[in-house]
Order: structure tokens, then sequence, then C-alpha cells
């Protein structure tokens, strides 16, 4: 199987049409392999449209649902990342090559673990173990915080974690109706809510607890 070719086409026949038009976001994703963070058995898999499973009842976003948000954040090369749910590492590499340092929270301790060996060529990553479904209480400020897996609510004490003018990436929603939301700090006080697009992806562990999300 040509790999280089699959990827092409997952970026031109898969990405491109769902509107990511970002020459950044698409060249990331042309020069990133993701073959590369997926088991053995799965490589042929890899730029295919469908969310590979990668163990603990987690899996692999979509991949044009990856260049979707990762347009929508539009990080930039000095700010800094918190991200939620390290999954298979994909993401946190596509972060790390963007941003200037990323915080990678994981529940698992094996995926987290495997995850780190795959991006062990990164030194802008921190690796957490824990559960973050509700809080991430280390006292930082992020310009970007991203949910790699769907919440009920969106916990309150996240938007405050964001600098001004940060952005927080989460899909909101229970079982088939979920949105896409990108939150941005506009004030000391104030966020903006802009709903991307629908989606349906699996919810963090935890993540089903209700709780208030005011502006």
């Amino acid at each position: 199987m040509n790999l280089d070719q699959a990827r092409f086409n997952m970026v031109e026949q898969q990405i491109r049409p769902w509107d990511v038009l970002d020459p950044k976001v698409l060249d990331l994703l042309m020069d990133t392999p993701r073959h590369e963070f997926v088991a053995e058995s799965q490589v042929a898999l890899a730029y295919s449209d469908i969310e590979l499973p990668i163990g603990h009842n987690q899996t692999m976003l979509h991949p044009r649902v990856e260049g979707k948000i990762l347009q929508a954040v539009d990080v930039q090369g000095d700010e800094s990342v918190l991200e939620i749910g390290t999954g298979s590492g994909f993401m946190t590499a596509l972060l790390a090559k963007l941003a200037d340092k990323v915080t990678t929270v994981e529940i698992f301790p094996e995926l987290q673990e495997t995850a780190k060996a795959r991006l062990e060529g990164y030194d802008n990553i921190t690796f957490q173990t824990g559960d973050a479904s509700q809080d991430w209480n280390d006292g930082q400020e992020y310009d970007v915080i991203m949910f790699t897996g769907a919440m009920a609510t969106l916990p309150d004490t996240f938007k405050h974690k964001l600098t001004l003018g940060g952005r927080l990436l989460v899909t909101l929603g229970v079982s088939t109706v979920m949105t896409t939301q990108l939150v941005t700090r506009i004030a000391e006080g104030e966020w903006e809510v802009e709903s991307l697009f629908e989606t349906v992806m699996p919810t963090l562990v935890h993540a089903t607890k209700a709780s208030e999300f005011k502006f």
C-alpha cells in the first residue's frame, strides 16, 4: 500500500471538501504520518474516513474532523495548549507542531504510555495522567484548550483557564445530537461562542455529569 498516496487522498478527498482550506492545516496533515499513530494491524486504515478504535472504548477522530477543529482554533507558534484526551497521540503531535508548548492529559495510563512512545521526538509536550472531565486544576492559563472527546456540558472551570483572546474547542451534547463549538475569551468575564458544525464522537470518560456553563 502506498501510504503517501493514501495521505494525499485523505487530504484532497476527505479534508479539503469539508471546507478545510487553511494551507497551514492542509500542509500539516500532509506532513504528519498518521499511520505511525495506529496499531500495526490498522496501518492500512490509517487514512480512511472512519474513527479507528484505540482501546478502552476510545477512538481516533475522523480525519476531516481533525482538520476542521485545527482550522478553527488557529494555533500560533507562541501559544500554549491544553489537550484533554491524549488518545493515540496524533492530535497531540499536530498541536505540538503548531504551538510553543502542549500539556496533554489522558485518563488511561496505557494510552498515555503508548502515545508518549510515539511522541518521543517532541520536546515541547508535557504528559499528565488523570481525570480532566470536570476540571484540570493545575493553576495555569492556556491560549488554546481542546477536548478530543464529547462532553454533555462544559464545566465552568475551563473557560476561566483561557487567556484573553484564548480559544476553547469542545463538542457538546449526547447521543446523536452533538455540536462542536469554539469559545473565545473576549474580556475578563466575557466569552463568545460560535457553533461550528454538527458531529458525533465518543464522550470523554466521566463527562456525562451535568454542570453549569454561564456566560
